[in-house]
């Protein structure tokens, strides 16, 4: 408890006044950069330039916002110069780091704000070119900030699963998730007119909101996720750059730094796409599985996303059933050796994959596979063995093993043997033991093959470490006369 409270008091706020890193600027459409210094990055002038029309106010004053009219107490035709004025109070930015500094403000501007939505919402007002301009930039002033360190910054200590601990909640929250909300509302309103609307939700508004992934708290990254989602399905035009975009968070994450809040939304996301890839598949989403999705098993934090990865995973197989070979076989490739956890969700992705998968590209890996199920048979660790054992519980799996059990059984009877007459798990014992009936039900004959086969190579280890054993003794006993013969020399 106390390295909570600890690690909650090392957080610090969001800083004001440190000029916007260059990546952050205007990006030319080939060449994708996103920038990672989001949590010490704050608005640009020209984000900021949303608050140009009030006054600016003393260091330590508390900022001044206007009382104006509800919506209905005005005229129709004055209500879009009301929406820009209201847009122009809710740039004022407060410190949420003092609950009682400025209450009566912070109350008046979370009411304002969620004016706003219901205005938007309601589309009881037309957004003219100007006011979106100003929505965007009101929306950018409020959202774009520094982002407090991560835990890990804060105590140099390795990424900790978010289950482990309380996730970090912004104490801003109230006025955020209404400015986020009024932006979602914006993006997708029927009267929002692409083509106009592109020219503020820009290349580089898209990159700062991919920035703010790297926020810890949930509540945000879950908005996001929603508006990013929105983003990609209502601005065709930018589809190929968020693609890549995002391509670049994971490639950074995978080969640089392995910590990232916000990689399991980004792959949501991405298994909605996915979803609906167009067939025959191009060229470029078959790369991206191979050089981004299937790399991702490698990171050591991999289970506080594999969930969606393997929904990403399967969704490949699902639409190319070609696919499932490369991603056995890539699956192999980054198999976890010391980690037992990461092997039992490996197992699990495993099984989800193979019940996609074809008897044609079964056949192709299935050597290199079994070889690799029999090390997982035969683990000590019984929730490797148990995880293992049950993919015999799938229907679609036994009947690829069925056809293919000339070349499997071999493979891992031995793994079953062995389990058989020593492994300590008694639950593992007893699903070792419906696997091998199951295998003698399918084919005695193999079945008595590949036993007298273990028999016969037992019997040969044995053998051979009999003769190991006996020339130990013949050396020792060799070296033991040499000894005596030199002490009798000495003596005489």
């Amino acid at each position: 408890m106390f390295t909570k409270i600890m690690k909650r008091g090392n957080r610090k706020g969001p800083k004001s006044e440190a000029a916007e890193p260059a990546a952050a600027a205007a990006v030319p459409g080939s060449n994708v950069t996103v920038n990672h210094a989001s949590r010490t990055a704050v608005p640009s002038s020209g984000a900021a330039a949303g608050a140009h029309h009030l006054p600016a106010s003393p260091a330590g004053a508390t900022p001044q916002i206007e009382s104006l009219p509800l919506f209905r107490d005005v005229p129709v035709a004055e209500r879009q110069a009301l929406f820009v004025r209201k847009l122009q109070i809710c740039a004022v930015i407060f410190d949420f780091s003092d609950t009682l500094k400025s209450a009566r403000e912070k109350e008046m501007k979370r009411q304002t704000l969620s004016e706003l939505v219901d205005v938007v919402q309601s589309s009881s007002i037309r957004l003219g070119e100007s006011v979106q301009e100003e929505l965007v930039r009101t929306v950018a002033v409020n959202i774009f900030r520094g982002l407090p360190p991560a835990s890990h910054e804060n105590t140099g200590s390795e990424v900790t699963d978010p289950e482990e601990e309380d996730p970090y909640l912004d104490p801003a929250w109230p006025h955020l998730q209404l400015v986020y909300e009024l932006l979602l509302r914006y993006v997708i309103s029927s009267d929002t007119d692409t083509k106009v609307a592109k020219r503020y939700i820009d290349h580089s508004f898209v990159l700062r909101i991919l920035d703010l992934f790297e926020s810890e708290d949930p509540r945000e990254r879950e908005y996001l996720k929603t508006i990013l989602h929105r983003i990609y399905g209502k601005f065709m035009v930018h589809r190929p750059f968020i693609r890549k975009a995002i391509n670049n968070i994971f490639y950074r994450f995978i080969f640089e730094t392995e910590r990232h809040s916000g990689i399991g939304e980004l792959l949501e996301i991405l298994g909605s796409i996915i979803n609906g890839f167009a067939l025959p598949m191009k060229e470029e989403h078959k790369l991206f599985l191979v050089r981004v999705l299937i790399p991702l098993h490698r990171p050591k934090p991999v289970g506080m996303y594999h969930q969606q990865l393997s929904y990403c995973i399967v969704q490949f197989v699902e639409k190319d059933y070609k696919l499932a070979d490369t991603i056995i076989r890539g699956l192999l490739k980054y198999w976890p050796v010391t980690n037992c956890q990461k092997e039992v969700l490996f197992l699990g992705e495993l099984e989800e994959v193979l019940e996609a998968t074809q008897p044609a590209e079964f056949q192709r890996c299935m050597v290199p596979l079994f070889k690799q199920i029999s090390h997982c048979l035969s683990s000590s660790h019984f929730q490797v063995a148990e995880r293992a054992l049950f993919l015999w519980n799938n229907d679609h799996i036994v009947s690829l093993i069925a056809q293919n059990r000339s070349v499997i059984f071999p493979i891992i009877f031995e793994a079953l043997e062995k389990n058989m007459q020593g492994h300590w798990n008694q639950a593992v014992h007893g699903l070792t033991a419906n696997v091998r009936k199951m295998f003698l039900d399918m084919d005695s004959e193999l079945f008595e093959a590949c036993q007298l086969q273990y028999i016969e190579k037992e019997e040969n280890a044995k053998s051979l470490e009999e003769k190991r054993e006996s020339a130990w003794r013949r050396l020792e006993a060799i070296v033991e006369a040499k000894a005596a013969g030199e002490d009798m020399v000495v003596a005489n």
